[in-house]
């Protein structure tokens, strides 16, 4: 099966690093677990300013390659990996972050994994650059990408998904989808564990 693995918050614990940077920087004092909403301005209480100082700071390659995997994420792709399944990394993050994005994939031992960069946000124009870099799929180029199943935990992300009807969904369970109304293709897992359980069952 080709499987659909998001970056942040899936494979990474990103929401929980940027919790830290927006206290150490601005002095906002909000936990991961508060994390209510994917909006991340309006989270953190945050001005216009400031949260373009903070995204900056986070697609810098220091910060990506030093973010903490998510627990059992690595355990997770490897045991997908030896069942013979093809993994593909579709993040959200703009291409610029590419670099570091590598090599946090290598830092881990996952150089190998192919990592496709959409524009799930329809953010890519807000991040011009003159290095080459790989392209950034547009949402109509995203949706002839075949996918068996796809993880995810971003709410407008899991949108683009739902019409996937003969795609299984895994809602990666965190604070800002917990009340996500879920499509008939999706399924909720709070750990990598049941991820794999979850996809392991559709092989059967």
């Amino acid at each position: 099966m080709r499987i659909y693995i998001d970056f942040d918050d899936v494979l990474c614990e990103t929401a929980r690093h940027l919790s830290d940077l927006a206290r150490e920087r601005f002095g906002r004092q909000v936990p991961y677990e508060a994390i209510s909403g994917f909006d991340l301005q309006q989270a953190f209480s945050l001005s216009e300013a400031e949260i373009t100082a903070l995204m900056e700071y986070a697609h810098n390659d220091d910060f990506l390659t030093g973010l903490t995997p998510a627990p059992g994420g690595l355990e997770g792709v490897r045991a997908l990996e030896a069942r013979g399944h093809e993994l593909v990394i579709v993040t959200g993050r703009p291409a610029v972050s590419h670099p570091g994005s590598c090599g946090w994939l290598a830092k881990h031992g996952l150089a190998h994994v192919e990592l496709l960069h959409v524009d799930k946000y329809g953010r890519a124009d807000a991040w011009p650059t003159d290095v080459a870099l790989p392209p950034t799929l547009d949402l109509a180029a995203f949706a002839a990408q075949r996918f068996d199943v796809a993880i995810d935990d971003s709410p407008i992300a899991l949108d683009l998904l739902a019409p996937r009807r003969d795609c299984l969904v895994i809602v990666y369970d965190r604070p800002w989808n917990r009340h996500y109304a879920l499509a008939a293709n999706m399924r909720r897992a709070a750990s990598w564990t049941k991820i794999v359980n979850l996809i392991g069952e559709r092989c059967k």
